[in-house]
């Protein structure tokens, strides 16, 4: 009940990171997946690897803030099956942390546009493509941040509750049409971490907090990306998981 053969994928942010290793396995589950980042030569050697390894792919450079490019990507997602975008991942993120006396406006603004004001302007793109048979998929990234507080990130905690926000209400809108809204908050060795884990302090005082007691590779949280966009959790919606060793429990 796992199987994605057939199904068109879009993932966000995917040039590195969590949202690569999430495209990949979208892809080994089989659907054909369009990956999109800022970076678009991050984005096309991702859409290589898969296609390299048997899987169907094709990308484009993607701000999640521009919303012409949004329905671009979108349109040519669901090219990839017959018209129809079954899956959307609103994945792409970004940081800039300080403490908040001393954060400007800009940075609380661009985290926020980034992170909520993207994934609003994503998943009105592919609206439009989203089956209404019970396979249509919205599964959004928050993070512990958005659902405890991070000292230093009150920008992209304030944006990682938003998402909480915005899957919630929108499970409840679009359930009359079958389509599921749900929330993963991974945490996850990747660059976004790096400046925490290079940090022997603040590397120390997370492994505290992770009652599993280490950091997880992309391709671990990948797995349930790939769970909520099969028929097995077609029965689920609205719902927000975090997949973090423990960290909030």
């Amino acid at each position: 009940m796992t199987g994605l053969a057939g199904r068109a994928a879009m993932v966000t942010g995917a040039g590195g990171g969590i949202g690569a290793a999430v495209a990949k396995a979208l892809a080994s589950a089989g659907a054909a997946v369009m990956v999109t980042d800022i970076d678009p030569a991050a984005a096309s050697a991702v859409a290589a690897e898969i296609e390299l390894a048997g899987g169907r792919s094709a990308s484009a450079q993607l701000d999640v803030r521009d919303r012409t490019a949004a329905d671009d990507a979108a349109r040519c997602a669901a090219d990839l099956a017959g018209g129809t975008l079954s899956v959307l991942v609103n994945n792409a993120g970004a940081i800039s942390p300080a403490m908040f006396a001393k954060m400007d406006e800009e940075a609380f603004r661009r985290i926020v546009d980034i992170h909520l004001t993207g994934s609003f302007t994503c998943t009105q793109a592919a609206l439009q493509y989203l089956p209404t048979d019970g396979t249509g998929r919205v599964i959004n990234v928050t993070s512990a941040a958005g659902l405890v507080g991070t000292i230093g990130q009150v920008n992209y905690a304030a944006a990682k509750a938003g998402i909480v926000g915005l899957t919630k209400a929108l499970a409840k809108e679009l359930a009359r049409s079958q389509i599921t809204v749900n929330a993963i908050a991974p945490l996850a060795a990747t660059a976004m971490t790096e400046g925490i884990r290079a940090n022997e302090k603040l590397a120390a005082k997370t492994l505290e907090r992770i009652p599993l007691g280490r950091w997880a590779e992309p391709a671990e949280i990948a797995h349930t990306f790939v769970f909520f966009a099969s028929d097995a959790a077609g029965y689920i919606t609205g719902q927000v998981l975090p997949v973090d060793g423990g960290t909030v429990i």
